[in-house]
């Protein structure tokens, strides 16, 4: 770890990841919790709407305490985090052509299941399941296609990039 790393302010910047751990869980914890009190329809939208406002401020205010080489320390952790457990730069042919799939089908099952809805149990009563099954198996299709692919979705989006054929 560099000198530059390295948090300026020791509690401050552990009243600052308490504050940040406070806006994460206060909407995971407390939306659910007020939910289920059988309130009102009206009392549930308002509590919930400032449970979640203050999420918000308290992730500012997590900012502020911490200062910015609090934030900078934290931003460049979880940078860390990532680069070490992302995907890999190149992955085998194989493995490709998992992800190939693990990519394709939830798009195609997403454009596709309106018009098929009667013959997938369930999927008319209960979407919710699909969709989140679709998205999840969608993530990891990215990480299962590896850093190589990333360069190819960005180079659709540059109009002066060209795809070239080595074949391998």
């Amino acid at each position: 770890m560099d000198a530059k790393d390295q948090p300026v302010a020791g509690w401050r910047l552990k009243a600052g990841v308490l504050l940040f751990a406070l806006s994460i869980i206060l909407p995971i914890v407390g939306v659910p919790l007020v939910a289920s009190l059988g309130l009102s329809g009206t009392m549930t939208t308002s509590v919930s709407g400032a449970i979640l406002i203050g999420a918000e401020v308290l992730g500012v205010a997590a900012i502020a305490v911490m200062g910015k080489p609090g934030y900078a320390y934290i931003k460049n952790c979880f940078l860390r985090f990532l680069k070490k457990h992302g995907p890999p730069k190149e992955v085998s042919r194989t493995r490709y052509n998992i992800g190939l799939v693990l990519f394709c089908v939830p798009i195609l099952f997403g454009w596709l299941s309106p018009y098929f809805t009667a013959l997938i149990p369930g999927l008319g009563q209960n979407p919710l399941p699909y969709a989140v099954g679709g998205d999840l198996i969608f993530l990891v299709s990215l990480f299962v296609l590896g850093g190589d692919f990333w360069d190819k979705i960005r180079a659709l989006f540059i109009f002066s990039d060209r795809a070239s054929s080595s074949n391998k």
